[in-house]
């Protein structure tokens, strides 16, 4: 039997999906298992590594249930990004694994780019001074936890345990390994200076390898636990943001993709290394290249909490949903005089601000749900809508269309809201697991299918549902807005700064 599908595991927070697609990119067979988190205290995310490997020998086994293991040509990763545990070197875990959402390290950030330089770890990593990457939980521990830090030989992300645990070798993919923010992102390999100013050591890291390439071979044991067949090629795939832009389709000119996801996350694709205060700068999964990205860590998860927590709505009816669209759509562009600041999550790009919260302006006694609801999904897109415009400079990039994918890719209010408000058309893209399939696009040019990523990605990519195109006149109303909603953060930063510090401080 000639292979003829690929696997694209998607390692999540919440769950791994292992999905295997054919060339053309259809899904034929999938599997999925969930993962639980910790919350020990305010600010801590932690996982366990262990249920990393656990769930996806799940996903494998329910996909080869399906599917002959004979079929499958290889696989490669999508994972979780800023995630990463602490092993020895036989890949047990000495410490819990900790998550993106994870806060703990704020003041080793603060502090690391004042001793090392902020500019300068931008300049080298692509990512300006921000408590998500790696980098200063690697430092939290060193200094909080050094019992634990002494038994550390290993310290991987996602996709490199994974990695370890299908092929026994320490590798992973450097568009898993950037997000990290230790790699020197011109030279494609581990930031020496970064690791000495951190107190890590280098030989604490995996290999590096670049989206596309075999990393290696499943072993037998990991064969008998996945079912799937021994040899069988191990690609390397990149994080899941990046993967999920290249499953949309992001490798073409003038396109830009948008995930409207627990997150919003957008990028656009460039050949060169650009970094800027508008974006982080990922590596592409891609043979070469980078993609910018502005990211809002607040997106569908605000959308669902304003639903559940402030307008009392059921999400696990469609009813109570629909109904609050159909009012929102009532509600004229401006929601009715209200603003609304999605920082319930903090702000990244453009401010860089873990401490910022969430604002609501201009309510009254004239206000309705349906205003509330609107506001929500305005502030989103005006957000956007800024992010992409620094962006686009910053990058020198014009951008003709976004492709649009997750969740809150579903509702045509706010698809229309976000064409209006960047201006752009909006492609809704038809393939909702977007991170499984660029991973599976890289698994295809790494066995030969295809002779670059981007070929994969041509060929592989779905074609879109339907396209938001904006309206003048909305855009033009909206383009008012945006000016309004860029003045409202500046002026009240430094309240939210003070509120911040009196939080912080024991009151008990």
């Amino acid at each position: 039997m000639v292979p003829d599908l690929v696997i694209g595991i998607d390692s999540s927070t919440s769950a791994t999906k292992a999905i295997a697609w054919d060339r053309n990119g259809l899904a034929v067979a999938e599997g999925r298992a969930p993962l639980a988190m910790s919350n020990p205290r305010p600010g801590y995310f932690e996982q366990d590594p262990a249920e990393w490997w656990a769930s996806t020998v799940t996903a494998l086994r329910a996909v080869v249930a399906t599917v002959s293991p004979a079929r499958i040509a290889a696989l490669a990763i999508a994972n979780q990004r800023e995630s990463f545990g602490l092993f020895d070197e036989q890949g047990q875990a000495v410490g819990p694994a900790t998550l993106w959402l994870d806060e703990r390290a704020r003041q080793k950030a603060r502090r690391f780019g004042e001793s090392f330089g902020a500019a300068r770890v931008h300049a080298i990593s692509g990512k300006p001074l921000d408590v998500i990457p790696c980098l200063y939980r690697m430092i939290w521990f060193r200094e909080e936890e050094p019992e634990i830090f002494a038994r550390v030989e290993r310290m991987a992300e996602v996709h490199g345990y994974l990695v370890f645990r299908l092929s026994g070798r320490w590798v992973t993919s450097t568009a898993s390994a950037d997000p990290m923010g230790i790699l020197d992102m011109r030279a494609m390999d581990w930031s020496n200076e970064i690791l000495d100013a951190a107190g890590v050591a280098r030989g604490m890291m995996p290999d590096l390898a670049k989206p596309g390439t075999v990393l290696g071979q499943l072993t037998s044991k990991a064969a008998i636990l996945t079912g799937l067949r021994e040899g069988t090629p191990i690609v390397a795939g990149g994080g899941d943001g990046q993967c999920a832009g290249t499953g949309a389709g992001v490798l073409q000119p003038r396109c830009a993709y948008i995930n409207l996801g627990t997150a919003v996350v957008s990028g656009s694709f460039g050949t060169d290394y650009v970094h800027d205060q508008a974006f982080r700068t990922e590596t592409a999964v891609a043979d070469d290249g980078y993609i910018y990205e502005t990211c809002l860590r607040a997106g569908t998860f605000l959308v669902d909490w304003m639903a559940r927590e402030m307008l009392g709505v059921d999400l696990h009816g469609a009813s109570g949903l629909a109904a609050l669209e159909a009012e929102a759509a009532a509600s004229p562009i401006g929601a009715g005089g209200i603003m609304l600041l999605p920082y319930w999550q903090g702000v990244m790009d453009p401010h860089w601000d873990s401490t910022a919260r969430g604002v609501i302006a201009g309510l009254s006694g004239s206000s309705s749900r349906g205003d509330i609801y609107r506001a929500v999904l305005e502030g989103i897109a005006l957000h956007q809508a800024a992010t992409s415009q620094r962006a686009a400079a910053a990058a020198a990039q014009t951008i003709g269309q976004f492709i649009a994918i997750g969740g809150g890719a579903k509702s045509d209010l706010w698809m229309q809201i976000l064409a209006d408000a960047l201006d752009h058309p909006i492609k809704r893209s038809t393939t909702v697991e977007a991170s499984s399939l660029g991973a599976a696009m890289a698994a295809a040019k790494g066995v030969g299918w295809f002779s670059t990523i981007a070929e994969a990605s041509l060929a592989m990519a779905s074609e879109p549902a339907k396209t938001f195109e904006p309206d003048a006149k909305r855009a033009a109303l909206y383009a008012e807005l945006l000016a309004i909603h860029a003045d409202l953060w500046p002026m009240l930063s430094t309240w939210n700064q003070r509120l911040a510090a009196f939080m912080e401080t024991d009151h008990g």
